[in-house]
Order: C-alpha cells, then sequence, then structure tokens
C-alpha cells in the first residue's frame, strides 16, 4: 500500500504425530493456516442466519468448536456465541481491544489483547484459567510514516490492525507480541517456556509445521524457529523503505504447505520460501500495493489479494505463475479461505464476496448495511473508496481521521470461516455475521 499521502494519497503442524488442535478451531483453519475448509459451501446467498451484535468493531477472525463460534471483540470482550442461533453462551473482558484470532485447544480458549496479556479461558463457562503478561502491546510507528507530515513526528500505523493469533501444539502455546516477541508458554499453566526476540512488532500470526514456527516481524525479517527450543532455524529479509516506512514489514501471516512457505509482505511481494532452507522459491510482485491478506493454498493455487489496487489473485503453487486476476471494488486485508470451489474473502468497503475457485468470477456479495448507509461519502457509487474526498490532506490527524471513517463503513478485515454450509465472519460495524 504505497499510500504516500503527501500526494493525497500439508502436513498437520506437529512436533511428531501428536496431538493437534481441530481444523476450525484456530485462525486459517489449522496449524499450517493453509486457509482450507472441508464440507458445502454456499455457491448462491440465500439469507443472513443471524447477527450477534458487539459494542465495538470485529477485527478477530472466529472460529469453531463443537456447536460453538468464539470470537474477539475491539470492545474488549471474548465471546462464545451459539453457532446455530447466534445466541450469546459466554463474554469475558479484558482490559483492551482484542482484534487476535483464539485458538481452542483441550477445553480451553488462547487469545492475546492489547492490554498486553495473553488469556485462556475455559471454553464452557469462560472462567479465566490463567494470564500472562508480556511487555506490553503496540502498533508500529516510524517517523513521517506513510509520508504523514510533520515528517519528524512518530506515527503509529493505523493500518496496524490485527493482533497474532495463537497456535496451539504438544502441551504448548506460541503467539507474536507488539513487544517484538515470539511467545512459548505451557498451555496448561501459562509458564514461559521461551521467547524469541525480533527487532519490531510481530503481529503477524505463526504457523507450524514439523517442528519449526513460521512467522514475519516488522524488522522485514522472516523467520523459522525451532518449536521446542526457540532456536532460529533461518531468516529471510524482505524488503526496506528507511524514507517513509511504507514498504516494509511482515503483516501477513504464513501458510505452509508440502515444504514451501507462502506469506505477503508490505514490500508488496508474495513469497514461496523453502520451508527447510529458508531459500527463496519465486516471489509476486504486486506493483507497490501490499500483500497483508494470508494465503490460502489448495490444488496447488495460492490465492491471495492486495490492498490498494485491489486485485484478487489466483497463482500456481509451484512457479508463482499468473492464473487468476481479477479486478475487485475495495482494499482487502481479510484472509481469503477456500471452501469447496468457493473462495470468500472480505473487503474493506464493506462487502464479503464468494468467488469461484476456478475462474476467480463473482458468483455472489453481501453489503452489510452500513456501508450501504455510507456515512460521510467515503465510497463511491460503485462502492469504491473516495480516496481524494477523505484524504484532503495529509498533516497531523487527518489521513488518521479519514482511515477511521474508512473503517467504521463496516470494512471486513475479518477471515471468513466456513462451517457447514454457513459463512461467519466479523465486521468494524461491530456485528458478526453468519449468512448461508
Amino acid at each position: 500500500m504505497r499510500k504516500n499521502i503527501s500526494g493525497i494519497v500439508v502436513s498437520l503442524a506437529t512436533f511428531c504425530a501428536a496431538t493437534v488442535i481441530d481444523a476450525q478451531s484456530m485462525f486459517r483453519g489449522d496449524a499450517t493456516h493453509s486457509g482450507t475448509f472441508a464440507g458445502p459451501a454456499p455457491r448462491q446467498f440465500h439469507r443472513v442466519k443471524w447477527k450477534f451484535p458487539t459494542g465495538d468493531r470485529v477485527i478477530s477472525s472466529p472460529v469453531f468448536k463443537d456447536n460453538v463460534i468464539y470470537f474477539g471483540g475491539d470492545d474488549g470482550n471474548v465471546y462464545a456465541v451459539d453457532a446455530a442461533t447466534g445466541r450469546q453462551i459466554w463474554k469475558r473482558a479484558t482490559n483492551g481491544p482484542v482484534p487476535a484470532t483464539p485458538a481452542i485447544a483441550d477445553g480451553t480458549v488462547y487469545i492475546g489483547s492489547y492490554d498486553g496479556k495473553f488469556y485462556a479461558f475455559n471454553a464452557q463457562t469462560g472462567a479465566m484459567k490463567w494470564k500472562f503478561a508480556t511487555n506490553g502491546e503496540r502498533r508500529f510507528e516510524a517517523k513521517g510514516l506513510h509520508g504523514m507530515q510533520p515528517k519528524d513526528q512518530t506515527i503509529a500505523d493505523p493500518f496496524d490492525i490485527f493482533l497474532s493469533s495463537p497456535v496451539v501444539a504438544n502441551g504448548a502455546v506460541y503467539f507474536g507480541s507488539g513487544d517484538g516477541n515470539l511467545y512459548a508458554l505451557d498451555s496448561a499453566t501459562g509458564d514461559l517456556r521461551w521467547k524469541f526476540k525480533t527487532g519490531d512488532v510481530v503481529h503477524a500470526s505463526p504457523a507450524l509445521a514439523d517442528g519449526v514456527l513460521f512467522f514475519g516481524s516488522w524488522d522485514s525479517y522472516f523467520y523459522a524457529v525451532d518449536a521446542a527450543t526457540g532456536k532460529e532455524k533461518w531468516r529471510f529479509h524482505g524488503g526496506e523503505d528507511p524514507l517513509i516506512h511504507n514498504q516494509v514489514g511482515f503483516q501477513s501471516s504464513p501458510a505452509v504447505v508440502n515444504g514451501t512457505v507462502y506469506t505477503g509482505c508490505r514490500d508488496s511481494n508474495l513469497y514461496a520460501l523453502d520451508a527447510a532452507t529458508g531459500k527463496e522459491k519465486w516471489r509476486f510482485f504486486n506493483d507497490l500495493s501490499w500483500v497483508i491478506t494470508s494465503p490460502a493454498v489448495a490444488e496447488r493455487k495460492v490465492f491471495f489479494a492486495t490492498s490498494d489496487s485491489s486485485l484478487y489473485h489466483v497463482v500456481d503453487a509451484n512457479t508463482g505463475k499468473p492464473i487468476v486476476r481479477q479486478q475487485g471494488k475495495a482494499f482487502m486485508f481479510s484472509s481469503p479461505v477456500v471452501g469447496g470451489d468457493v473462495v470468500f474473502i472480505g473487503v474493506l468497503n464493506g462487502t464479503l464476496e464468494a468467488r469461484d475457485s476456478k475462474t476467480g468470477d463473482l458468483l455472489w456479495d453481501f453489503q452489510v448495511e452500513k456501508s450501504k448507509q455510507n456515512s460521510g461519502w467515503v465510497l463511491t457509487g460503485d462502492r469504491k473508496f473516495n480516496v481524494p474526498f477523505s484524504f484532503h490532506s495529509n498533516w497531523r490527524e487527518a489521513p488518521l481521521v479519514a482511515t477511521d471513517q474508512q473503517i467504521r463503513i463496516g470494512g471486513i478485515y475479518s477471515s471468513p470461516l466456513v462451517v457447514n454450509g454457513a459463512v461467519y465472519f466479523g465486521s468494524a460495524d461491530g456485528f458478526l455475521y453468519a449468512v448461508e
């Protein structure tokens, strides 16, 4: 996202073949974050099954276990909701927004909050089992970020919107933090096993395969770390942008399939790296448009989307050669999921899209009511962002206000979940939706 506003501008993840949580009870479906779901997926839109209100935007992605949907809210709560009815089962408060996705294992909900704490709740009752204090949360920040003025002012990145989501396996829970660390905790007690220090914020979610954790940091490096010991195996250097700090940092979370790690980067590349060595296999450049989406991998294809250029891509998993390219209407930070022959992805204009997995053609879309209302004329008539109108100045708080206005029209940052023919997702309008 070259938002130089000065111009207004498939193996399961285990150490051996031991216990890993179920394939719909963590971010991106499983520990490898492949972004694929088994079972039927709606090729036609029929109805809103239910929608559940919260007190603030829902950036978190929902997960499913034993007919319950779990997710976090920016109102500071963690929720458990009946998947069939949308009825609240429990909610528990933290002391900060919760734009992370929970993981469910052994009757426990694991999730982090902007209050700098990582929580373990009883999945049935919501009772707290333990909490762990990191060294504190923060967003990525830099002077003159994205060309904002004054150029010597340190500015927190308004597009650093997610927190790292945990992965759980073999009695440990792993997650990144704004304090620059990747943590490994005992999943039963919350005791620290080890932590791995990077040079900046870690809000990407780690993937786990063959006893190795894969994740990126805002320090421009992508890491492979031994899950048992926390020792670095290799690192890969992405792009740098020392001038306006726009084209730097791994915000995308990786997918690991068949010995290859796929990850997006804010240097505008989608990378394919050898999981054993970190050697680059190929890269797909996106003309200065960020790849925030975490890629989905299915049928030897990689599915992802871009920010400013609003493009939906499908590329060959072995070569990176393009297969499908479809022009979307607005920025995409939500990660695509593949359910059968349908790909679902959220769009920041408040729309959920369903696309044919082979052709990329739009099958149907669903627009939230807040987006239809279009308060402040944030969107044009064809649902594109009215950038010249919103970003009328790059000084002081003006671009931050414009960004917040874009979010508040119901942008879908949440990655969809497909279960039993229904699609679940959150929206910045404050609702969690179930559609079919």
